[in-house]
């Protein structure tokens, strides 16, 4: 077999394989989730990269917002955990409307603001005193139910390291000593 043959032969392997690993990557998190975790949830599709000049809270026409694929994409997160009976205790979710939207579409009548979990993307100057109230009350959360956060990749990737995609959820369980870890991931 040729190694050209050979690394296509893999990488059909591989695709065919990724939907069972997805799903096996994502069930860790699911279980923590039961036992009263928490999720981070990036915010649904809404395409484009930060927001347009002039952006105000409080007004959704100025700012970057869920589309179409996004309003279904924040269902299909509520759907995942209404199949799956995942008791939710609270949500809490960033000022920003794609985040709220998120948060409403998903989980109607539950959603509080946090803003904690607003986005630091345009301001920096924020990062730490953010994440380490963010940080605080993460660690405080005690259920019952899980706690789901509707927030933003850079909230997620500083609290975590890790780049969430569209509407992805990292899921965090307490650690001995106390301290959060990353317990799963999951897709809607």
């Amino acid at each position: 077999m040729s190694r050209l043959h050979a690394l296509a032969r893999r990488a059909f392997l591989l695709s065919a394989l990724s939907p069972l690993s997805a799903r096996a990557e994502a069930e860790p998190g699911w279980a923590a989730l039961r036992q009263g975790g928490i999720v981070l949830f990036r915010h649904a599709i809404a395409p484009g990269g930060g927001d347009p000049p002039g952006m105000r809270l409080g007004d959704c026409s100025t700012q970057r917002n869920l589309d179409a694929a996004g309003r279904a994409q924040a269902r299909r997160i509520g759907a995942a955990f209404r199949e799956r009976g995942i008791a939710v205790g609270a949500v809490l979710a960033s000022a920003w409307c794609r985040a709220q939207d998120t948060a409403a579409l998903a989980f109607p009548g539950r959603v509080a603001g946090e803003p904690a979990f607003d986005s630091f993307f345009a301001d920096r100057s924020t990062v730490a005193a953010q994440t380490e109230a963010a940080r605080r009350l993460l660690r405080g959360w005690s259920g019952p139910g899980a706690l789901v956060v509707v927030t933003h990749q850079v909230n997620i990737t500083a609290l975590t390291g890790i780049f969430p995609a569209s509407g992805e959820g990292v899921v965090l369980r307490r650690a001995e000593g106390g301290d959060l870890e990353v317990a799963g991931r999951i897709q809607p």
